[in-house]
């Protein structure tokens, strides 16, 4: 996980995610990994003795182990299992039935580097477009929040490439500093509080140079990430590629970001 927001009604993830990883584990790390996200309870607690039973149930059920194994690199069963247990929650606190979320959710992938850390600064600066926070300090439940805290406990880590919040021994680096990550969605909350009077402040991050981008080219971006872009995110030959991929002629973003392009160039 990369990025994360959690609002009143609703949550935003930025997340990396390898499909084919399952495939490599074997059967036991299947059955432990499973166990340990699914657990045997008793009494509203974790049965030990029923989870070593449940794996061992797995093991021997082939079938089962399989869908297992294919959920586990799944994306739709990582939102289940992250939706479901607090819409419960939630309804159990009050005292209701029925749907929780508005729907089900919405995915864009996203297909360069530019494309992830325009959508984690859009993912991380939305209490501040929302209105209900003014600085990156106090945008709470957020994971930028959680890497300025971290910072601040141990400065050194600002100097060292941004990892996911959740870093593991296979996890990707992105092109970037956790500072200079800090220091560009400061820059892109303000040009987002601005937004209504197209400012952009002339002091850009020398991070955009290295992704290829302008100012207005991040911002638009950024700021288009549910508007302009649909059901991936990234720059029109990248979008075209994806388009290929999947056997359409086009996707939803190639027009608005040819024509950006273009106005940069003359």
């Amino acid at each position: 996980m990369y990025a994360y927001a959690v609002m009143s009604n609703h949550m935003h993830v930025v997340l990396r995610i390898d499909p084919t990883a399952a495939a490599r584990w074997n059967d036991e790390e299947v059955a432990v990994r499973w166990v340990r996200l699914f657990p045997a309870t008793k009494g509203g607690d974790v049965d030990d003795a029923g989870c070593r039973q449940k794996e061992a149930t797995l093991l021997g059920n082939t079938d089962r182990l399989n869908a297992c194994r294919q959920r586990l690199g799944s994306l739709a069963w990582f939102m289940k299992a992250l939706n479901e247990p607090i819409a419960r929650r939630a309804n159990r606190e009050d005292a209701c039935t029925g749907r929780f979320w508005e729907g089900r959710y919405k995915c864009q992938a996203l297909l360069d580097e530019a494309a992830v850390l325009t959508c984690m600064s859009y993912v991380d600066l939305n209490p501040i477009r929302a209105g209900i926070a003014g600085n990156l300090e106090s945008s709470s439940h957020t994971s930028a929040v959680q890497r300025i805290e971290r910072v601040r406990s141990s400065p050194t880590l600002g100097n060292e490439s941004l990892k996911p919040i959740n870093p593991s021994m296979v996890s990707a680096h992105l092109p970037i500093t956790t500072e200079a990550y800090l220091d560009l969605i400061d820059w892109s909350a303000r040009i987002a509080r601005a937004d209504k009077r197209s400012r952009i402040d002339a002091t850009e991050p020398p991070i955009l140079r290295k992704l290829g981008l302008t100012g207005q080219q991040w911002h638009h971006q950024m700021m288009g990430t549910e508007t302009r872009y649909w059901r991936a995110i990234g720059t029109p030959r990248s979008l075209m590629e994806k388009a290929a991929a999947i056997g359409q002629a086009w996707l939803k973003g190639i027009g608005s970001a040819q024509l950006l392009m273009r106005r940069q160039v003359a």
